[in-house]
């Protein structure tokens, strides 16, 4: 009877000892010179002049308890070498250190006021402040902030802040993602949707696909090469019209940045995807196009004195680019940095980006869809370049021939003659919860680069942030962009209905 007692509690004191050694285990790893010497991206993510942050804004349902996210950090994200490492700085040689991390450190809980007057105000200027304090070099770059903030979509809301030269925007969201569990199965990770590429050709087989290939490869080298003129006319000469939409140029990247977002439906722009048989990302480009020169028609528009008519002030032919980052590393599976953070197994992580240019077609047009088809062209033209993979080549050499310091002027001179930086990344399709608490939005943004104006794009659920990051002094009401994004995507919506039933009454 006794043995029958006893064996339980030996049961439990040995894995109890198995827990209390595998957590020695870790602290000495923690402990250990573990160094890893920085990528020259990284290393360009560090520069004076380029010093780059990522903002990846979320809200939830119930209020934040900071105690269950501590322990959830220190199961998952801290295990991370790149959250557990800080940065050392020897002469030229940049290098990430592992370190003890002690996560109260990490864990910002401002006082805040029970009862504020405009919850949203306060959040975004509270972000906005954030911008223009420096992450602590002495410990690793990353902070989150609870904000126990009840606003109009969440119960609060919880901002994690992480240096750009700790990865890019894509692995950075996965990893987020990774410390996340489905809602509705505290066990299961999120399923992210995948996008299927079929390639040239599509389905077409024998002499048309080969016919397709050739002609692929011809048009892949050609606009190649033209793009890389055109990013080097950009680097030397070439520059953006002068907007209310584009900052002075170099300095721009150290004024505070606002950031405001806006829910979309998913399903209106799945509607004009499938209507126009397009990709998501076309239909977003496009509605962003439509919803920019509403904007700049808006602002540039003059009454006439005499006729009380509007004319649209703006020049024609407004050149207005925007930068994409391209991330060049097949991206890390939110299973790999799961295990890797559970684990401690290996996974590809760091910066590997090149840019691509997209060029945006501004003016007022008759038909809403032209907005569409025209960005749907724009987006098939670059998929046949290699711009992305020769910026990057051109941006290594340049790192490693002639140092950081050029290769931080080079890269703030081409973002300096565009106009603004856009993104789009997918999320979840099922809720999710951060550590227990159910995820309403996610809302992901970055600053630092000397550009005035950055939209992003990231989809939840059923839902789509839009979320535009500004530089106030320059475009002082970033709210009415996603109003104009709104507006746009619901007018392109109703054209795309109204095409589709005049297309098939023409059957009929």
């Amino acid at each position: 009877m006794k043995e029958l007692i006893t064996r339980p509690q030996r049961e439990r004191e040995g894995k109890q000892r198995e827990v209390e050694e595998k957590e020695r285990t870790y602290l000495s790893m923690a402990n250990a010179k573990y160094e890893e010497p920085l990528s020259p991206a990284a290393q360009l993510f560090h520069s004076p002049s380029f010093n780059c942050y990522i903002v990846a804004i979320i809200g939830t349902r119930t209020r934040l308890d900071p105690v269950v996210i501590k322990q959830g950090l220190m199961k998952t994200l801290i295990n991370h070498p790149r959250f557990s490492s800080k940065l050392v700085t020897q002469g030229r040689k940049m290098r990430w250190a592992r370190t003890t991390v002690n996560v109260d450190n990490h864990v910002i809980i401002p006082d805040l006021d029970a009862e504020l007057e405009n919850p949203k105000n306060f959040v975004e200027d509270y972000i906005s402040h954030m911008t223009t304090q420096p992450l602590d070099l002495s410990k690793p770059l990353w902070e989150l902030h609870l904000l126990n903030v009840k606003t109009s979509e969440a119960e609060a809301v919880g901002v994690l802040r992480i240096h750009h030269s700790i990865g890019d925007g894509a692995s950075l969201i996965s990893l987020l993602l990774a410390c996340t569990r489905k809602t509705r199965d505290p066990e299961a990770l999120p399923s992210v949707p995948v996008q299927k590429n079929e390639g040239p050709g599509g389905r077409a087989k024998g002499v048309w696909w080969v016919f397709l290939a050739i002609w692929s490869g011809i048009m892949l080298i050609w606009n190649s090469v033209v793009d890389l003129i055109m990013f080097s006319a950009t680097t030397l000469f070439l520059k953006d019209t002068k907007t209310p939409l584009k900052g002075d140029g170099p300095g721009n990247e150290h004024a505070p940045k606002r950031f405001v977002h806006r829910t979309l439906d998913l399903e209106d722009i799945k509607l004009v995807k499938n209507a126009m048989n397009m990709t998501v990302n076309d239909v977003l480009l496009g509605v962003t196009q439509a919803a920019l020169s509403r904007y700049l028609d808006r602002i540039d528009s003059k009454t006439d004195q005499d006729g009380g008519q509007k004319s649209s002030n703006h020049p024609r032919n407004i050149r207005l680019r925007a930068s994409a980052l391209v991330n060049l590393r097949p991206t890390t599976g939110i299973q790999a940095l799961a295990e890797m953070m559970e684990k401690g197994s290996k996974c590809r992580w760091g910066n590997k980006i090149g840019y691509v240019l997209l060029p945006f077609k501004i003016g007022l047009q008759n038909d809403p869809l032209n907005y569409v088809h025209g960005a749907k062209a724009t987006m098939d033209r670059k998929k046949l370049s290699l711009e992305a993979l020769c910026t990057y080549s051109v941006a290594k050499f340049v790192l490693k021939a002639f140092g950081c310091k050029v290769g931080a002027a080079t890269a703030v001179r081409v973002l300096s003659n565009t106009t603004m930086a856009f993104s789009n990344v997918v999320g979840p399709s099922e809720e999710i919860s951060f550590y227990g608490h159910p995820i309403a939005y996610i809302a992901p943004s970055v600053y630092g680069h000397p550009q005035a104006l950055t939209i992003h794009f990231q989809s939840y659920v059923n839902k789509m942030s839009v979320v535009i990051a500004a530089d106030p002094d320059v475009i002082p009401h970033p709210h009415q962009i996603c109003e104009d994004v709104d507006e746009s995507l619901q007018i392109i919506k109703k054209a795309a209905l109204d095409a589709g039933r005049t297309n098939l009454s023409d059957l009929v």
